[in-house]
């Protein structure tokens, strides 16, 4: 099946995770405390243990503009063997801080090494939340024992919860491998600043969107780092909330191989792809005063990537996101952005349906019956926006959710 196509199979899921969510991995510990950075006194440091260390592949923002732990965990992946630790904090990104930013990233690492008798190199850093804020170290140092001390194989919830900003939601997902003698477990965070564009370490092509995967199946390097790729490209790259490209956008996976069931590619593709697609869902239905969430299926362009062009230019369209807010059949929208993508199509064969139901066919409007129906799918919380734009194999979807009066509160007082 092709990119796309595997796309256009995703099921319909969103919201909160589900209770079922299997929380203990093999070979990992977690744990969360309260470290004073978050204003409210809520959980913002999380930790992560892979006691017998754990094979990591890991993606990072394109963004120019980059987070002191961003360019910290890109170099110590670049030349790990081994990864033990990733430590995460929320309530401040540490981004544009300079030289203090970096030595706060440093010193807060080497705290948790020490506390766990590792070498910091091993230990990978993660922020996320106000950006021009240097992180406050010294309360990463002073909460480290805490934090060491309250690991257990039963705390990926605590964890999930202490790494939330604006979030309404911990965002957690499973997946079984060799029919449930490994696992697969994803954590995210993520409901503003969401338009992710992450790469490898050196890649071209490469409030924040924070991911971890873990899995205790035994996963070459080169396997992990594969399959992280294209599950990334196919859901985490392919959303947006509001078109702002994080600095410190972060993906991880670790594979500790504490099941002794050893995953091949195509398998461990399939569950990776399954996680980070339910945990993209999530983000992007709790994107920052958002009430619906909509794919859009974009087809019969000549490329796939010209597909993912236009599909993300109409997902990233302001007006087309107040049209979802208001619930408006406004289907000129949708196919003005299109036409401004930057890629060739005749738009006198442009099909547009919206939960099925066609209001636009050789490029001109079914009238007022049509955009009656669209209407009530556009009531509903979540709905498929079709673009058919010629008879070429390219197809992308990508998601995104509606903007409205709730995106401005939440932003226009988030540093108050």
């Amino acid at each position: 099946m092709s990119q796309a196509g595997a796309q256009c199979t995703r099921a319909l899921r969103y919201g909160a995770p589900e209770s079922s969510v299997m929380v203990r991995v093999g070979g990992f510990r977690f744990a969360a405390v309260s470290a004073g950075i978050k204003k409210d006194s809520k959980p913002d440091l999380g930790l992560v243990v892979a006691d017998g260390g754990a094979v990591a592949a890991g993606v990072f923002t394109r963004n120019l503009v980059r987070a002191a732990p961003v360019d910290v965990a890109a170099e110590r992946l670049r030349v790990a063997r081994s990864v033990h630790a990733i430590l995460v904090n929320s309530g401040c990104a540490n981004a544009c801080t300079g030289r203090a930013g970096l030595d706060a990233t440093l010193l807060s690492t080497r705290a948790i090494a020490e506390a766990l008798v590792l070498d910091e190199s091993s230990v990978l850093p993660a922020s996320t939340g106000v950006i021009g804020v240097t992180l406050p170290h010294e309360r990463v140092i002073a909460s480290a024992d805490d934090l060491v001390a309250g690991l257990g194989d039963d705390q990926a919830q605590s964890f999930a919860e202490a790494i939330c900003t604006t979030d309404r939601w911990p965002k957690l997902a499973d997946e079984s491998l060799g029919d449930g003698r490994a696992r697969l477990l994803g954590i995210a965070k993520g409901a503003g600043m969401i338009h992710p564009d992450m790469g490898l370490v050196g890649s071209p092509h490469q409030a924040t969107l924070l991911a971890f995967l873990f899995t205790d199946a035994l996963v070459r390097r080169e396997v992990l780092e594969y399959a992280l790729v294209a599950a990334v490209d196919k859901t985490f790259n392919a959303c947006s909330v509001d078109g702002d490209t994080s600095t410190n956008d972060t993906v991880i996976a670790l594979a500790s191989g504490a099941s002794g069931y050893e995953a091949d590619a195509g398998e461990l593709g399939h569950a990776m792809f399954a996680v980070c697609d339910k945990l993209a869902r999530s983000i992007v239905a709790d994107g920052e005063g958002a009430d619906h969430v909509a794919e859009i299926h974009v087809r019969g362009l000549s490329t796939t990537e010209d597909a993912r062009i236009v599909a993300r230019t109409v997902a990233t369209s302001l007006l087309v996101k107040t049209a979802l807010h208001g619930k408006d059949a406004n289907w000129g929208r949708l196919l003005a952005a299109a036409g401004r993508a930057g890629v060739r199509f005749d738009p006198s064969r442009a099909r547009i349906a919206i939960g099925g139901v066609d209001i636009v066919r050789d490029g001109v409007t079914l009238g007022g019956a049509a955009e009656k129906a669209v209407a009530a799918v556009l009531a509903q919380s979540s709905y498929v926006i079709e673009l058919d734009l010629g008879g070429g194999p390219g197809e992308f979807v990508y998601l995104t959710s509606d903007l409205g009066h709730g995106y401005v509160d939440v932003n226009a007082s988030y540093r108050s």
